[in-house]
């Protein structure tokens, strides 16, 4: 036949046609309509030729897709069998357990139907084909309200949704929860996506999970006191924001592996047991990134010392808003993997498979439902940490911006699983279209989906569902192979020790071999022998997780070559405050040779609350001069120590080293509290002679306690002496801000009337009205003439706080004043929030008129909130007609040319 290529403009009407001859349309008994074959090489034509309700349907749901090279998506369901997924699992069987959040914030998106909670739904493709064939309602109530996660092992699954994480259980078979238990309560983020999010299991047989900046606190569900695997209580006024979580499978012992966090809807574990976490900005920032989860890690979300947004200025701020967003330049916070731009991202997952092309092999696979996009976060090892070269995509909504991935799982064949939200707008809780919901199957093309089955009571079997790349899999074969002990040991062994093997399937064995019952240590011995860097960190993860002391093992890798390793022994001593623990910090210590961020802050959580031993030892070994190498500038930089200060007053004073590159020994002088030694460090660095003493002078004077200035004579003498070095510029706003200095007072003044009409000057009139007080400004108001009036008034206009709103009503409303004074205060008034309102309600009281009237509507013409540009509306004269002329016809024949031509 032969092949034709059609234009977008014929496309329409070519799939058309064949349609027609498909069905039967255009044929008689007598002849038959012959339509040549369409080759059609455009899918983005194929898309856009069809109607906005056309896309929406579900039979193109994989046209909207754009699939990267090798690989497919089939439509595995869709509505009305699931509706607005928001996170699921793959069970051992290759069926896909959905959370729906059909009831998703009712405040914003209107009451759904009363009384019906949220479904827990299981869905099955019997036949192979990569589409779901049965539904079922594991579970539907009305507590079930919007939830954030589902994680499932056999017959039960876990179900998380603030204040409750849920377990459920079926206990006949019959894919019908029977029993409902609460195994956590009273968490914060009730109908808030940062809430408690979705357990997930770990090789090391713990499950792990987390909630965002809502989530605040984790109560036993049967009221038992929580304890950490210290057996302490939970102190959750110790942690910041969010948190991820490990726990044993009956749900106690329970740790906090990190903290700092704004929202990271999902952690992933890898087998050798590295964690990984997204973590969600505040929107319109750029700032969404990917963490490798560094135990005992703060995430840098606000401020350490003071719990201050990012948006606060402070000493060597970042230069990037996404790195400023985190703190990224603060001692003590982990550095981001990858920050990935501004999106939503939601599931995450180490892919561990093999059906997939080799470029996503072990790579993090990321969800991200403002992006339209799965994309495989690319990640490779960089000094003691990890660098990301980008990302690579799995699947993009280019064609349909209506895709909303919000999960993403690995089934028991390789393939991945994917849940799509599927409507118009994500973020701020809102949703558009309450009707739609998809799930994807993603594998290389033709590939069925086939499920391997595996007898778990006999041990070899149970050894190689071990190898399997989906979760609940391996969960049950984890639990069958120490259930079997003794009886597995060999398949376990044989499976650890095949040194050709996959490293991750070999610590997966090993894992295994660590939770037998009796097991003695010769496989963790050779474990920490292994070339492999990956098995030694997971022999030594594996060791910790025993009862017994670990130092002696975290000794044999104190000098190992690699520095990942050396992260992992820095860890190892966090809260180990005996004798071997601090030799070990030390020789970890002497090998650090600087300039790896991810080293400095594995030895800054090894030496959490021990920096009063751990420094002054660490000083003995360092020689005379810490602060000469790269290693000792970091060491010092993180030190929480008062033995510190004079080496960090050093760092700050170093006139040979640039001013933006000591800013960072000024931040540390915060992670102190005040004291006599910091105050007298940074007073000695003011007295320092060089060229950039004001900018050194203003750091130093900006981070001394504020009562030790303005209370002694030592401390305003310097003060004053550098206000008047800097009086007139922006570092006199900052000093005065801090400071607020009654003396100043007629400085500010003058300098708000002769700048009013810069940034300067409306930041000296905002100060001045705030530490001088309205009285003040009043009094001085009356006595100047009218062009001092309306520059003290321009000074003020964007303060909006209560004051200064009133003294610009004050001077529109008062007949006394000049048309002059009173068209520039009405003008001012609406230069803030506060005064625009002010100005919508003078106009609704009839107290504008004219001249005056026109001067308060210019000043709110480019109101930025929509309810205020509808107040002011009837105000603003409306907009005059256009008109429209329209030339006469040009004749189309040369008969009524010639005619026209005559006419005229």
């Amino acid at each position: 036949m032969k092949s034709i290529h059609f234009k977008k403009s014929t496309l329409f009407i070519a799939v058309h046609c064949l349609l027609l001859n498909f069905c039967g349309f255009g044929q008689t008994a007598d002849s038959v309509t012959v339509v040549p074959e369409i080759v059609v090489t455009d899918p983005d034509s194929i898309y856009a030729a069809l109607s906005e309700p056309e896309k929406r349907f579900s039979r193109n749901a994989i046209a909207g897709l754009k699939m990267a090279d090798g690989l497919e998506a089939t439509l595995f369901a869709s509505e009305p069998d699931v509706i607005n997924p928001i996170n699921i699992d793959v069970d051992h069987r290759g069926r896909v357990w959905v959370c729906e959040s059909y009831n998703y914030r009712p405040a914003v998106n209107g009451k759904s139907e009363l009384g019906v909670g949220d479904r827990i739904l299981i869905l099955e493709d019997k036949d192979g084909d990569g589409k779901s064939d049965v539904t079922k309602v594991f579970y539907q109530g009305a507590e079930i309200n919007a939830p954030l996660g589902i994680w499932v092992m056999g017959n039960k699954a876990i179900v998380s949704q603030s204040p409750y994480v849920w377990l459920f259980t079926d206990t006949d078979g019959d894919d019908k929860a029977d029993v409902k238990e609460v195994l956590f309560k009273e968490i914060g983020g009730v109908q808030n996506d940062a809430g408690v999010h979705a357990f997930v299991f770990g090789p090391d047989g713990k499950f792990y999970f987390n909630f965002g900046n809502a989530g605040r606190q984790l109560v036993d569900g049967k009221d038992r006191p929580l304890l950490d695997k210290y057996e302490r209580p939970l102190d959750f006024r110790q942690f910041k924001q969010g948190v991820v979580f490990r726990c044993s499978q009956d749900f106690t012992k329970v740790e906090i592996l990190a903290q700092n966090f704004r929202n990271g809807f999902e952690v992933a574990v890898d087998s050798y047991g590295t964690m990984w976490q997204p973590d969600q900005e505040e929107p319109g920032n750029g700032a969404d990134r990917v963490s490798y989860v560094m135990e005992n890690g703060n995430f840098g979300y606000i401020d350490e010392m003071t719990g201050a947004s990012w948006r606060l200025n402070r000493t060597n701020v970042e230069d990037e808003i996404p790195r400023r967003h985190w703190h990224q330049n603060d001692p003590g916070v982990v550095p981001d993997l990858l920050e990935t731009g501004s999106g939503f991202p939601m599931g995450l997952t180490v892919y561990e498979g093999e059906l997939l092309p080799r470029r996503y092999w072990d790579q993090i696979l990321l969800a991200d439902a403002g992006q339209n996009s799965i994309n495989a976060v690319q990640v490779r090892n960089s000094g003691a940490g990890y660098k990301s070269d980008g990302i690579i995509p799995v699947a993009e909504g280019k064609r349909d911006k209506w895709f909303r991935p919000t999960d993403v799982c690995v089934a028991p064949d390789g393939s991945l699983i994917v849940s799509d939200w599927y409507d118009p707008v994500i973020g701020s809780h809102k949703m558009k279209d309450k009707s739609r919901g998809r799930l994807f199957r993603i594998a290389p093309a033709g590939v069925p989906y086939n499920i391997p089955v595996y007898d778990l009571s006999i041990p070899e079997e149970a050894v190689k569902a071990l190898r399997s790349p989906n979760l609940s899999m391996r969960y049950m074969a984890w639990n069958a192979c120490v259930k079997h002990g003794w009886a597995a040991e060999p398949y376990l062994e044989n499976l650890f020790r095949e040194y050709n093997a996959n490293p991750k399937l070999r610590a997966r064995a090993l894992w295994v071999l660590n939770n037998i019952e009796g097991f003695n240590y010769r496989n963790l011995d050779i474990a920490f022998r292994e070339l492999n860097p990956n098995l030694r960190i997971t022999a030594l993860r594996a060791v910790r997780q025993r009862n017994s002391d670990p130092t002696e093992y975290i000794k044999r890798l104190t000098s190992d070559p690699d520095p990942q390793v050396r992260r992992e022994c820095a860890l190892a001593i966090n809260h180990n405050h005996t004798y071997e623990a601090l030799d070990v910090w030390l020789q970890l210590a002497k090998q650090y040779k600087g300039n790896d961020r991810w080293s400095v802050e594995a030895l800054s959580i090894g030496a959490f609350e021990q920096w009063e031993r751990i420094f002054p030892a660490w000083l003995e070994r360092a020689g005379a001069n810490p602060e000469a190498t790269d290693a000792g500038k970091d060491i010092i930089w993180l030190a929480r120590t008062r033995r510190a200060i004079p080496y960090l007053t050093n760092l700050a004073a170093d006139t040979t080293v640039s001013f933006k590159d000591r800013l960072r020994y000024f931040r540390a002088f915060d992670f102190f509290h005040a004291g006599y030694e910091k105050t007298q460090a940074l007073l000695n660095v003011m007295n320092v002679n060089s060229s950039d003493r004001i900018e050194v002078s203003k750091l130093a004077l900006l981070h001394l306690d504020k009562s030790f200035v303005t209370n002694s004579q030592q401390g305003l003498t310097a003060l004053n002496k550098l206000l008047d070095e800097t009086y007139g510029t922006a570092d006199y706003i900052d000093l005065m801000t801090r400071y607020e200095l009654e003396s100043e007072n007629e400085r500010l003044f003058r300098l708000a009337l002769d700048k009013s009409d810069e940034v300067i000057g409306r930041d000296a009139g905002r100060l001045l009205l705030k530490q001088a007080g309205i009285l003040y400004v009043t009094q001085k108001f009356s006595r100047l003439n009218d062009r001092q009036k309306s520059a003290l008034l321009a000074s003020i206009q964007s303060a909006g706080s209560s004051e200064s709103v009133n003294l610009l009503r004050a001077a529109v409303t008062d007949n006394s004043e000049s048309l002059t004074v009173r068209k520039n205060a009405a003008e001012y008034l609406g230069a803030s929030w506060p005064g625009e309102e002010a100005v919508v309600k003078l106009l609704k009281d009839g107290r504008l008129e004219g001249e005056i009237k026109e001067a308060a509507l210019n000043g709110v013409k480019n109101a930025f909130r929509e309810d205020i540009r509808n107040q002011l509306a009837p105000y603003f004269p409306a907009p005059e007609p256009e008109v429209t002329v329209t030339a006469p016809a040009e004749p189309k024949s040369r008969k009524e040319r010639r005619k026209k031509r005559k006419g005229n």
